[in-house]
């Protein structure tokens, strides 16, 4: 009895989960059929985002919002794409044991800090530096991308941590006995043998980036233009949603659903890729035992 009733909660489960994604989907693509009809492929390229006098009309284009989304997650990902692996390889290869575990706590608890506590620290701390270093007044697209690079790297060298940790140290000690150093060993054994593990990190952070919405909306400046220097303010996908759903109406409600959509197949596109990859490592290590 309670076999069963534990198998149907857990099929229950599963096909919850598999309704509320298609649902989602469902909802973001009813909604923006408006906009989509109005505009088309228009809408991708357009700059302009403008709500006619009577609320009910205008010319909107996701052109920018889409833009600040794709910059400001390339500067994070290549601010912390380096910076998590030097971690990861710091705690699982160079750091002494004694040291570890404190740091490797202290990863995870950055993890743990909620976003808006990230978006005022940077508004109030970062800022100020990034405005006295390259000019401009500080909150901008750079200011957005730091502290969203500082966001990810708790997530991407926790992962990439756990996947080097799974090296055998038969491989590692094989390499040492016929004399390579550490950097060698690093290089040509930990880094090929974990390397599924730390693709998947930088694709999952990657999507964590993308969607990232209460900091980026303290930092990014939150005005809609194309920004010249990689210092000068923009906006978002979230933030433009967070900013002006609320007041929204009728063509200008649609268009954000429509961006909703675009952020929405962004973000599952790069999980999907991510999981395809994990399964298919997966496949391939069983296929080889």
């Amino acid at each position: 009895m309670g076999g069963k009733l534990f198998k149907n909660f857990s099929l229950f489960s599963a096909t919850l989960s598999f309704f509320l994604l298609v649902g989602i989907f469902a909802i973001l693509f009813t909604y923006a059929q408006k906009s989509m009809h109005t505009f088309g492929f228009d809408f991708l390229y357009t700059e302009i985002w403008e709500p006619g006098e009577d609320d009910e009309g205008g010319i909107f284009g996701g052109y920018i919002p889409i833009m600040g989304t794709l910059m400001s997650t390339l500067i994070a990902m290549l601010l912390a794409t380096p910076l998590a692996m030097g971690i990861a390889i710091f705690l699982t290869e160079i750091a002494p044991g004694q040291i570890v575990k404190p740091f490797s706590i202290a990863i995870e608890l950055l993890a743990a800090i909620p976003s808006i506590i990230y978006g005022m620290w940077g508004l109030f701390y970062f800022a100020p530096i990034v405005q006295q270093i390259f000019g401009g007044n500080g909150v901008g697209l750079l200011t957005a991308g730091i502290v969203l690079a500082i966001m990810v790297i708790p997530f991407m060298a926790a992962i990439t941590r756990d996947s080097m940790n799974t090296t055998p140290d038969v491989l590692k000690e094989s390499a040492y006995a016929i004399g390579a150093t550490k950097f060698e060993v690093i290089k040509d054994v930990v880094m090929p043998y974990s390397k599924g593990g730390i693709i998947g990190s930088v694709i999952l952070s990657l999507g964590r980036a993308l969607g990232e919405t209460m900091a980026i909306a303290f930092l990014i400046g939150s005005v809609m233009t194309f920004p010249k220097h990689i210092t000068d303010p923009t906006t978002s996908i979230p933030v433009l949603l967070a900013n002006n759903f609320a007041e929204a109406q009728d063509l200008e409600m649609s268009s954000m659903y429509y961006l909703a959509l675009i952020l929405f197949v962004v973000s599952f596109t790069v999980i999907t890729l991510a999981k395809f990859y994990f399964f298919g490592r997966k496949n391939t290590h069983r296929s080889g035992e």
